[in-house]
């Protein structure tokens, strides 16, 4: 059905329009006035302060100021960098990542991209934990990796990239520590296979955490998730084969006793070497 409108009401929705795109306007004027004809260096000086300070929300509006009013000024590099740490100190591991992961594409040779690299695989790390794991009362090995993979691809690249870099031997040991988390993850999305029966893609996992991750812990639990996959396909030479290497590296894993193996999910009768 269509509808008419009176001049009148037409005359109000116009009145209300101007109305809104007026607030609209001078909300935006307002934050182009706030650092009108503020020079550079003293916006830079300010955001300085700002930041040995502590008030970042101060900081990350000069910073800002400078990266869109002088994007090729002299302070211009060094205030995109700041931002980075900005954003990082407020918590807003998006921003830090979407910052970073500019300044490497627009500076790709500037001394400090190992640093802006860096930056991005820490935000993504703290994106990927939670405040109760601390606590220890989640295992967020259970959880969503997607933060987490991305923090370990970020640090991986600089390891790769800058060898070198000072921020190489934290991300080193943050690379560990990632890799047993996923490889953990793996290993609660095989378990979960093994209890719904199905054998053959708890066994795939098991054989991925072995060939992806062969430095970690989980190797172990891989190759008994392999076992316990193998008994519920009823193939027990596989099984027994698999069995042996578990022995040889985890001779006091905690489904052995001595050399016969306990199934946990699997209705099978223990099997020996």
């Amino acid at each position: 059905m269509r509808v008419f409108t009176t001049p009148a009401r037409l005359a109000a929705l116009v009145l209300a329009t101007a109305l809104l795109a007026g607030c609209a306007s001078n909300g935006t004027q307002e934050e182009e006035d706030e650092f009108a004809g503020i020079a550079e260096r003293e916006l830079y000086e300010e955001a300085r302060d700002a930041l040995d300070r502590g008030r970042y929300p101060t900081a990350i509006s000069r910073l800002e100021a400078i990266d869109t009013r002088f994007p090729f000024g002299n302070h211009a590099e060094q205030a995109q960098l700041e931002l980075i740490y900005a954003y990082y100190e407020t918590n807003d591991w998006e921003a830090t990542r979407a910052a970073a992961s500019r300044f490497i594409r627009l500076h790709p040779s500037h001394p400090q991209a190992d640093y802006a690299l860096y930056m991005r695989g820490l935000a993504a790390w703290q994106a990927g934990r939670f405040s109760l794991e601390r606590l220890r009362l989640i295992d967020i090995s259970k959880r969503d990796l997607g933060a987490s993979r991305d923090a370990y691809t970020d640090f991986s690249e600089l390891v790769r990239l800058y060898p070198d870099s000072a921020y190489a031997p934290d991300a080193e040991q943050r690379i560990v520590y990632l890799r047993n988390l996923m490889a953990r993850h793996e290993l609660h999305v095989a378990d979960f296979y093994l209890r719904k029966g199905a054998y053959l893609a708890a066994i795939e996992r098991g054989r991925w955490v072995i060939e992806n991750y062969p430095k970690t812990e989980a190797t172990r639990d891989a190759l008994a998730v392999m076992v316990e996959g193998y008994l519920g396909l009823e193939m027990r030479d596989r099984a027994r084969e698999t069995l042996q290497v578990l022995i040889d590296n985890a001779p006091r894993h905690e489904q052995l006793r001595g050399r016969t193996f306990q199934p946990r999910h699997v209705g099978a009768q223990s099997l020996s070497a």
